[in-house]
């Protein structure tokens, strides 16, 4: 493997949705931050800003159940409902907890932020800050592609498996403005493929549902904390128009647009992005 960020992530966590794999980079004494990343990622799309905040943070990352290199399996509750519960939990394993000393600055990704949202604001997780980068949390959500996988799941679960990778390949490369890097592409691939890769793909679409942030988005007005609202322009899959209407809708949060990048803006503009976390971590 180029990048084995998997060995990074050499702690687990017994959820209720399975096996969750996560790391811990940096010093532990350091200012606690956790990273979510959204679909079809996983914490490897977390990798360079996680390397270069743990110079100086405590930093956590996790594959969420369903994703990357945790547990996948026929069955699995993998909605956004269950990450959000299962995020709640893992802050109060990682002793990161409302009632704790240690708030968490919480750097959330695409559907990431929905969880982190939803764990906010329905199971009391309580956070120093907030960043949002490209998140799902405003109706309506799901581009046409991403409706159609999801609608005929058990069709396209079906799919000669070198059709099902090549269709994966340009479902993902379509985040990058500027496209993705062979190796980068290879390593965002491959949880997806092979039996349990394929099926856990169409899962994971078939169970998110647009109802999920229909809960929440009324309550953006109770969010009571620093917030980041960071966007690419030229993001396809969640257009920058969402970004204005987000920001105005949390009490005093900051905008922050990232000109040129995708949806997928770590891999688009890492320096950048990371400049503009650290600045925001910073106060």
């Amino acid at each position: 493997m180029a990048d084995d960020w998997v060995s990074s992530l050499d702690r687990t966590y017994d959820s209720s949705s399975g096996v969750v794999r996560w790391g811990r980079l940096g010093p532990a004494e350091g200012p606690p931050v956790v990273l979510l990343h959204g679909t079809p990622w996983s914490s490897y799309t977390w990798r360079s800003a996680a390397r270069a905040l743990a110079r100086r943070f405590d930093v956590h990352v996790w594959d969420m159940p369903g994703y990357g290199a945790s547990e996948k399996y026929d069955g699995q509750d993998v909605s956004l409902a269950a990450q959000g519960k299962i995020f709640a939990e893992l802050l109060e394993h990682w002793g990161l907890s409302a009632e704790g000393s240690r708030r968490p600055a919480v750097l959330a990704h695409d559907f990431g932020g929905s969880v982190a949202l939803r764990a906010h604001l329905l199971h009391g997780a309580a956070y120093e800050r907030l960043a949002l980068v490209d998140p799902v949390a405003l109706a309506p959500w799901g581009s046409p592609s991403y409706r159609l996988l999801g609608g005929a799941a058990e069709v396209f679960e079906q799919l000669p498996p070198t059709l099902h990778a090549a269709l994966v390949r340009e479902y993902i490369s379509s985040a990058s403005a500027h496209g993705l890097h062979p190796r980068v592409l290879d390593q965002l691939v491959a949880p997806w493929v092979g039996e349990t890769g394929q099926s856990a793909f169409y899962r994971q679409i078939a169970q998110n549902d647009q109802r999920f942030t229909d809960e929440i988005e009324g309550r953006y007005g109770e969010i009571d904390l620093p917030v980041l609202v960071c966007w690419g322009t030229d993001d396809t899959w969640i257009p920058v128009d969402r970004a204005h209407r987000l920001a105005g809708l949390i009490p005093g949060a900051q905008l922050r647009l990232i000109e040129g990048a995708g949806h997928l803006v770590q891999e688009d503009a890492p320096a950048q992005l990371t400049a503009e976390l650290l600045d925001f971590m910073r106060g």
